[in-house]
């Protein structure tokens, strides 16, 4: 984005305009970003909030599920809307919230399909999925696109979060190196979440976008940022690239996104899990 900011602009982004490492400059590298949110769940929907409230200039937000009753207890940017798609549901979020932010709503499942395309169109990647196998897709499709993804968890009253960038330093893979079993880890709707973590893990992955674009700041890349709810307690755990990383050691085995490779035993399609 280029040209003068106007004055609704400048009384939008003024707490930001004036941040030293942000300023007119940043306000326009933000405006002209494109993010892309795969799941506007719990972790989604803190960071669309942020991100759209920060002006980022375009979200994508993908997700195939609809809105539920049980999804307000932490997917805050849906009330209202219980049955509408959750995709539909965030981009009429965003829409009144900042005009200036340009929604591209896939009410769609993040497939190896279609995961690459979709990918390459972004400058940074926010995984607010939660099941494994679409966290190795997004991984993985990041990975060979050259694109900067922050990757988050949670679970109980605990969560995680830490940020990949190609070439720069260790990817999921490196640091999970493999699919756990089925059912190994219980979903969300097994075990339960506390409500406000999702939203602790998920501006914690709107802010590492925010540093990104703006080139500021120390991300997550190399750091494990481990979050305890009910100590209100922080750890933090070093991770360094591996070199037998299966895509992005010396010599990746994956190459391409094959299907087969996300799918867990008795699953027949990879897709977001509603419970994120």
């Amino acid at each position: 984005m280029s040209g003068s900011f106007t004055d609704e602009q400048i009384r939008r982004y003024s707490r930001q305009i004036i941040l030293p490492d942000v300023g007119g400059i940043g306000q326009r590298k933000l405006l002209g970003s494109r993010v892309l949110i795969i799941g506007a769940g719990g972790l989604g929907s803190s960071a669309i909030a942020y991100l759209a409230a920060a002006g980022v200039g375009t979200l994508g937000i993908i997700d195939s599920d609809i809105v539920e009753i049980s999804n307000l207890q932490r997917q805050i940017i849906h009330g209202g809307n219980i049955g509408l798609a959750k995709s539909i549901s965030a981009e009429s979020f965003v829409r009144r919230l900042n005009s200036d932010v340009d929604v591209v709503a896939y009410q769609a499942c993040f497939s190896a399909e279609n995961a690459r395309t979709i990918v390459r169109e972004y400058d940074f990647v926010i995984d607010g999925s939660d099941n494994f196998p679409t966290h190795y897709l997004i991984n993985d499709a990041c990975v060979l696109e050259k694109k900067p993804c922050s990757h988050g968890s949670i679970l109980r009253y605990e969560g995680y979060a830490t940020t990949s960038i190609p070439e720069r330093g260790p990817c999921y893979r490196c640091i999970f190196k493999k699919i756990p079993p089925p059912g190994l880890i219980p979903s969300c709707q097994e075990a339960g979440v506390f409500g406000v973590l999702p939203g602790i893990i998920g501006t914690i992955q709107a802010s590492e976008a925010l540093k990104f674009v703006l080139g500021t700041g120390q991300t997550l890349t190399g750091r494990l940022l481990c979050f305890n709810a009910l100590d209100m307690t922080f750890f933090e755990a070093s991770a360094r690239k591996r070199l037998d990383c299966s895509i992005c050691g010396e010599y990746p085995r994956i190459v391409s996104i094959e299907p087969e490779n996300y799918l867990e035993e008795g699953r027949k399609e990879c897709r977001l899990d509603p419970r994120a």
